[in-house]
């Protein structure tokens, strides 16, 4: 059985967007992103030190992720593009790990004290999570970015509330949309890596991943209503990211399978595209 250093390395991507991922950055950028337009729709001011620490810390996490699965493989076919690209640069990514541990330990003193507390509960949940999708094979019978979607949306929804606790109840609709979001991108995303298999459990999973669709579009239907009902922009965000899933998965054959996994975290920056609309609220 050969080692993870003896797997066949796959063609270097070379374009922004495969390197964007490649480095793991795509995750962080989601974040960073999404945790700035939540609190600015809410008309909460969060200072720089708030979105700079959830990107360190999202790629901190997602690039200790990609090292744990390329180390625990034993055949190429275990690993994608991201888990070649960082075992290849395996020393590089350990000591920008390290780096970004100090910076994230620097911005620590200039967080809201209730959101570290809601972080390091969150941070509990995570490490016992990631331990038993590391430990027990029988995790991986459904993909492990499952779970995803709540705990992505929990940490970019923890500085608003922790600033305004007042808003729990209301951005609750727009954070289980959001969980939603997430964990469509990443079913989206197992559905064009999907290997066929003859097992039940992955006859079971195929059957649920022929529902993305119909998923999508009414996540996005959702989304719409509910940007109408509480002039919220956050839900609207969230909907045209489906529908851009969607797009996506209707023209998957023209992306490279790298291509086609950054494409679908690009596809959750919609806050962008509505900056120029005033804000509803």
């Amino acid at each position: 059985m050969a080692t993870t250093t003896q797997l066949a390395l796959p063609a270097r991507a070379t374009g922004p967007i495969a390197q964007w991922h490649l480095l793991s950055l795509d995750a962080p950028t989601v974040a960073a992103l999404w945790t700035w337009f939540i609190a600015r729709t809410n008309r909460i001011h969060l200072p720089l030190a708030t979105p700079a620490a959830m990107a360190l810390a999202v790629w901190i996490l997602y690039a200790l992720d990609r090292l744990l699965d390329a180390a625990r493989a034993h055949t190429d076919d275990e690993l994608e593009p991201r888990h070649h690209f960082h075992h290849r640069n395996r020393r590089v990514f350990l000591t920008g790990i390290a780096f970004a541990a100090m910076a994230l330990t620097a911005f620590l003193p200039r967080l809201n004290p209730y959101a570290i507390r809601c972080y390091l509960l969150e941070g509990a949940l995570l490490v016992a999570w990631l331990l038993l999708v590391h430990t027990a094979r029988s995790a991986h019978r459904l993909p492990k970015e499952i779970a995803v979607g709540l705990f992505f949306s929990a940490a970019v929804f923890i500085p608003t509330v922790a600033r305004e606790p007042a808003l729990r109840t209301a951005l609750m609709p727009s954070g289980i949309l959001f969980a939603a979001l997430c964990s469509l991108n990443c079913l989206f995303i197992h559905a064009w890596e999907y290997r066929a298999d003859s097992s039940p459990a992955h006859a079971t999973t195929c059957l649920a991943l022929a529902h993305l669709p119909t998923i999508a579009v009414s996540l996005a239907l959702a989304g719409a209503a509910l940007a109408v009902a509480h002039s919220d922009m956050v839900p609207a965000a969230c909907a045209l990211a489906a529908l851009l899933l969607l797009f996506l998965h209707r023209n998957r054959a023209l992306l490279t399978r790298t291509d086609l996994r950054a494409a679908a975290d690009l596809a959750l920056l919609t806050p962008i595209l509505l900056l120029p609309v005033p804000l509803f609220r």
